[in-house]
């Protein structure tokens, strides 16, 4: 990073590549998440839910490349083992062991409500001391949550022709 770049943040760099760092994890275990999800759903609404994960999951790599262009930027280096993702991660990884759409739909409402979390945090950090993580994360958070009203939204029409057990 350019040493002007890098003087302009007024926070620690070094515990922003930190958070940074999280955040990359996270997107990329979204990502998987997603993506394997879609390929084993199972039950109603089937095809609406798997063409929303694979959206979710492009977007969620797209997160990705955001962060990591940030934290080299920022004169770090992303992440470069998947292995350490899940030491690393905030918000974890919940396997899609269970098919079933609904199961998959409450997985991924709870991740984006976790990553909805993690990038209020990051505004909150960064706002008026780093202006470019700070509107990353803003960017990155307006689509966090239109994935989690994406999903709710499809729960809703799911729960409307099947209701959940009670």
């Amino acid at each position: 990073m350019g040493t002007k770049g890098r003087a302009i943040i007024g926070l620690d760099v070094e515990e922003l590549l930190k958070l940074l760092n999280k955040a990359f994890a996270d997107e990329w275990l979204a990502y998987y998440q997603y993506w394997v999800g879609a390929k084993v759903a199972k039950g109603p609404m089937k095809d609406a839910v798997i063409a929303e994960l694979l959206q979710h999951a492009t977007e969620e790599l797209g997160h990705a490349n955001l962060v990591a262009d940030r934290i080299i930027q920022l004169g770090g280096t992303p992440l470069t083992t998947p292995k350490v993702w899940f030491d690393w991660s905030n918000c974890g990884y919940d396997a899609p062991d269970d098919p079933f759409v609904r199961t998959l739909l409450q997985q991924n409402i709870q991740a984006e409500q976790c990553a909805i979390g993690v990038y209020d945090r990051m505004m909150k950090l960064t706002e008026g001391k780093d202006p470019l993580t700070y509107n990353m994360a803003l960017t990155i958070l307006t689509q966090e949550v239109e994935h989690e009203e994406d999903l709710q939204a499809l729960l809703e029409d799911l729960d409307l022709m099947m209701p959940a057990p009670r």
